[in-house]
């Protein structure tokens, strides 16, 4: 049985005997008792998947920042890459962020249901969303260390940022080091989140059971909403951001891009996992997109590092859904927190199943979901396997428009074309004029 059936079955379970557990009767009362006092075996698994949470985001950053080459001789190529990651993945939080908000996700959750699930989580008192000053000035680290030690991940973010960048102006010989250990914690990282999602299925079953016994199996069709309000954020990100940017930009047809990367979409999809798609991708855009070697060698292995269009939807989309589950206002500030640090979360993440859950806890955090925070990443959990697969899929996508749109860019900046039609006739005639000087190689 795969992992992701498990998961399901063990969302279904848990909702059996939840509702088993609110009906009337001894029996039932006794089996909410004990639902109830298993409830802190699912507890570990949150606690586990907080605790990957920090060496997760520091290592997987700070490799892919410093494997983009020296920041000040990126060139025309690294230059656009990088624009192109953040813009797109800006654009894709902002429609996570107004389609969730737009719609009634965890609006519709009656009061006794959102105050059991407060119970379920903390007795700890809430904390208010940031304002936008405040927003400002915490993105502005101060204490690294501390920030870690603190989960306070939104300054840590962009203290990882400016050391990555450093790293690509040090020397080779001293850089090399240094990233190959944060290459091993990052391998490590992967280990443990990947353990974890083995334990997911009775994690699942036990923190579904205990809230549906609690709140009732009314959360069930509220994160069902939740699913589907993300799979429609991120079919309109594709069709206003990346159609929009395969035609215009990059001048191909939508037709001819699905027939030259179907193979690479359609396993991107399926194992939920960019960085496993990064060699099909790669033969792809070479092969049959029309992108340089040059180009693709660059934009996708860091694409598939950093840029990830709908792990930001995700994250915004959940955000929304949990805050108002658990009935936290959301002003300004909150709402550019949302956009700011799913944009930088997306960037943390790392091209693997289930990485994206675990990275949304930056984003929890920096509305000051607080205490909340991991309890409503284990009550998504039970859905995040099928979105995972949609997400991996606008990431790959987004990666390979992007990759079309630059090698597309650099043919126009040319002087000379890369490719030079055969024109000339099988026997020229004799010229006694010196041959032109041969083009420069690019």
């Amino acid at each position: 049985m795969r992992l992701e059936t498990k998961i399901f079955a063990g969302l279904v379970a848990g909702t059996a005997v939840g509702v088993a557990a609110r009906a009337p009767g001894a029996a039932a009362a006794l089996l909410a008792r004990a639902v109830i006092a298993a409830e802190p075996l699912g507890t570990i698994f949150i606690r586990l998947v907080t605790m990957v949470v920090v060496p997760l985001v520091i290592a997987s950053l700070f490799v892919g920042i410093s494997s983009l080459g020296d920041v000040r001789r990126l060139g025309a190529i690294g230059g656009k890459t990088l624009a192109y990651f953040l813009f797109t993945t800006l654009i894709a939080a902002t429609i996570g962020l107004t389609v969730a908000a737009l719609s009634p996700i965890g609006v519709d959750v009656d009061a006794t249901t959102r105050a059991a699930l407060s119970g379920t989580s903390t007795s700890a008192p809430r904390i208010a969303a940031p304002g936008l000053m405040a927003l400002v000035v915490q993105l502005v680290p101060q204490n690294p260390i501390a920030a870690a030690a603190q989960g306070d991940l939104l300054p840590l973010i962009v203290a990882v940022c400016i050391f990555g960048a450093a790293a690509t102006v040090v020397p080779a010989a001293r850089r090399r080091p240094v990233v190959a250990f944060f290459e091993g914690v990052n391998d490590l990282s992967m280990v443990v989140v990947r353990w974890l999602m083995w334990l997911a299925p009775p994690a699942v079953f036990f923190l579904v059971a205990g809230a549906v016994a609690r709140a009732g199996a009314g959360l069930l069709a509220s994160l069902v909403a939740f699913a589907l309000v993300a799979v429609l954020a991120m079919a309109i990100h594709v069709g206003v951001t990346l159609l929009p940017a395969l035609r215009f930009g990059a001048r191909a047809r939508l037709t001819t891009f699905v027939r030259g990367a179907s193979d690479a979409l359609l396993l991107a999809f399926s194992t939920a996992s960019s960085s496993a798609t990064l060699p099909v991708s790669m033969d792809a855009a070479t092969s049959r997109l029309g992108v340089s070697n040059e180009v693709a060698s660059f934009v996708l292995p860091s694409g598939a590092t950093i840029n990830k269009n709908g792990s930001a939807i995700y994250k915004a989309v959940t955000a929304i859904f949990l805050a108002r589950l658990y009935g936290m206002p959301l002003g300004a500030g909150a709402m550019l927190a949302i956009v700011l640090a799913s944009t930088a979360a997306a960037f943390a993440g790392a091209g693997v199943p289930g990485s994206s859950l675990v990275t949304t806890l930056i984003v929890l955090d920096a509305i000051g979901l607080g205490p909340h925070a991991a309890a409503g990443i284990a009550l998504v959990a039970a859905v995040d396997r099928p979105l995972d697969m949609c997400r991996s899929l606008v990431n790959t996508m987004s990666n390979l428009v992007g990759a079309t749109w630059i090698a597309q860019s650099q043919r126009i900046g040319q002087t000379a074309p890369t490719i030079v039609p055969n024109t000339a006739p099988a026997n020229p005639p004799a010229t006694t004029s010196a041959p032109p000087p041969r083009a420069a190689e690019t």
